[in-house]
């Protein structure tokens, strides 16, 4: 059952972890189930799925973060809604976050790539210190900390012990506040965990798994 598979994930979390249920491709029914189980923290990663959900919960108090690689023309439009975003990746993405009227900051977490991919989604570690101080000095946005995801075939403990290395070495003495770790997901959370995460991404584990990818909201 959904209540038992969430219970049994929140019973192992030491306290200050915020737990994300990813609901992506799942129907508005779910969102509903899992706020009356009490989760207040939801993750979503298309835009076009994302903004229907917030919009038909806009009166319940929900906090929606938006997990997915992020097109800037559509960087408007989901901080209008979410409260973080944990993919920023580019000079381009965080230039379309700005907001120097914004009454409220939005969180926002830089995606770190791991890997020797250049094609791969996030900032190549390099590269953190000097994207993180553009960060700090964008207006309307807060720098919270750090994401990245496991690469597959790594060793998940080993990978996030670097991410947690690169905020205290490389970020922290740009952005002090910037202490955040979102990383861990349905396979790898108890090794997240041990590393220090802050912020679980934790999709199939809770909602089991998920309905076919050309979902579309009823």
């Amino acid at each position: 059952m959904l209540s038992d598979r969430l219970d049994a994930i929140r019973s192992e979390l030491p306290g200050g972890v915020t737990l994300i249920v990813v609901t992506k491709f799942h129907p508005v029914g779910l969102v509903r189930e899992l706020h009356a189980l009490g989760v207040r923290d939801f993750g979503e990663s298309r835009h076009q799925e994302a903004g229907p959900k917030a919009a038909e919960f806009a009166d319940l108090d929900l906090d929606w973060h938006f997990i997915g690689q992020l097109q800037s023309n559509k960087a408007k439009a989901v901080r209008a809604y979410a409260s973080a975003v944990h993919s920023l990746d580019r000079p381009s993405l965080l230039g379309a976050l700005a907001d120097p009227d914004a009454t409220a900051p939005l969180g926002v977490f830089i995606q770190v790539n791991l890997t020797e991919d250049p094609g791969r989604g996030g900032v190549r570690p390099g590269d953190l210190a000097g994207f993180a101080e553009r960060a700090v000095a964008t207006p309307g946005v807060r720098l919270a900390g750090l994401m990245a995801v496991a690469g597959l075939g790594e060793d998940p403990a080993r990978e996030f012990a670097r991410v947690r290395e690169l905020r205290d070495r490389v970020l922290l003495p740009v952005a002090p506040e910037a202490t955040a770790l979102s990383m861990g997901m349905s396979g790898d959370w108890r090794e997240a965990v041990r590393e220090g995460a802050t912020h679980l991404r934790i999709g199939t584990a809770i909602t089991g798994n998920r309905p076919d990818p050309a979902y579309s909201r009823p």
